[in-house]
């Protein structure tokens, strides 16, 4: 199939390219950015060099039509709510990497990001981009609204304890900590080396707008309402994403309950991975080990002095938290091996 890459000069776009490069089914037609028009690539994702000889094209609605069958939007918010509606006119199938189409609900748009949607009639036609809950849903659509990040490794934490009932939904509190590759490639005097190295910074404590995505998804899951406490931490390392997330029980829970839980759930799934050991070198999940990997690592304990849970998720947030969610949902889109371009180990 052909690919269009729309916005191709940051770290997904860039990520996007490294991944769909050696995807046996996928054409890299076209990848796009006004910056860096007529720029190879791999001067901007220097990784890239002796891979493509490709160059940056500008945005041009026309070509990305008659040259693509599959968009991948890896725009800013806000960008893709205004060209994917001519997109899937023209027929093409898209895979959005921004918020533009993950909320269902038109109201939260204004709530959560500060403005009204202006096509709150394909918020329904949109499947939410994560396959280890909307598989069935995301097979064959024409439009996917992929994850945030944060908010993946949260879902993905949290849904099988709460659809089991063993939690207080109304009382979830969620500490995230991410790399400096979350913020973009457009740096700012907070995320500057200098300012970053050897910090660990807690960032829009209250109200994050990924909240809003973590509550719509669990909800579907478990039918039941939730509320949930979410403050991220900008940490001091490039890649990787940790989930800390404190659940108090509202029963007598052990071990064999929680892990009949997530196995329920995620037992054949291709990339979840179950670590929890008494031994060997990091016995809970690490975003080190996920890193340049679609896997998501979940584990949990149980603190009995509190009657509560925490349950860990790590992953690399550029890859199963961005590009590689959207290849794995591009592949369960169009019928392909699910894993096809993404069986890849990590680094140790």
């Amino acid at each position: 199939m052909k690919i269009a890459i729309v916005g191709g000069s940051g770290f997904v776009g860039g990520e996007l390219v490294r991944l769909l490069l050696r995807h046996p089914e996928a054409e890299i037609a076209l990848v796009t950015s006004n910056r860096y028009a007529g720029e190879f690539l791999y001067t901007i994702h220097p990784n890239l060099r002796g891979h493509t000889s490709t160059a940056f094209s500008p945005y041009n609605e026309e070509s990305i039509v008659e040259e693509s069958d599959v968009v991948f939007m890896a725009t800013p918010h806000g960008v893709s709510k205004d060209v994917v509606p001519r997109f899937m006119e023209a027929g093409l199938k898209i895979v959005d990497l921004s918020a533009d189409y993950r909320l269902r609900d038109p109201a939260a748009y204004p709530k959560w990001y500060g403005w009204d949607h202006p096509h709150p009639e394909l918020l329904d036609k949109a499947v939410f981009g994560l396959p280890e809950i909307h598989r069935a849903e995301i097979k064959g659509s024409q439009l996917i609204a992929c994850s945030g990040c944060m908010a993946g490794a949260t879902i993905l934490a949290l849904a099988p304890i709460v659809k089991a009932g063993m939690a207080e939904p109304a009382k979830i509190v969620v500490d995230t900590k991410i790399g400096s590759s979350g913020g973009g490639s457009t740096p700012t005097p907070a995320n500057h080396h200098s300012e970053r190295f050897g910090g660990l910074r807690p960032y829009q404590v209250t109200g994050h707008r990924h909240i809003a995505e973590i509550e719509q998804e669990v909800e579907a899951v478990s039918g039941t309402p939730i509320k949930v406490g979410f403050t991220p931490h900008s940490m001091n390392i490039s890649r990787g994403i940790l989930v800390t997330a404190h659940l108090w029980l509202n029963q007598e829970v052990r071990d064999r309950d929680v892990w009949k839980a997530y196995r329920g759930m995620y037992n054949d799934e291709p990339f979840i991975r179950f670590v929890k050991s008494k031994k060997g070198l990091h016995q809970l999940p690490d975003p080190k080990n996920v890193a340049g990997t679609n896997f998501c690592d979940i584990g949990f304990m149980i603190d009995d002095h509190v009657n509560r849970l925490v349950a860990f998720s790590s992953i690399d947030n550029i890859v199963k938290g961005a590009a590689g969610q959207a290849v794995q949902c591009f592949n369960v889109q169009n019928g392909f091996d699910e894993k096809t371009g993404l069986d890849l180990i990590g680094f140790h």
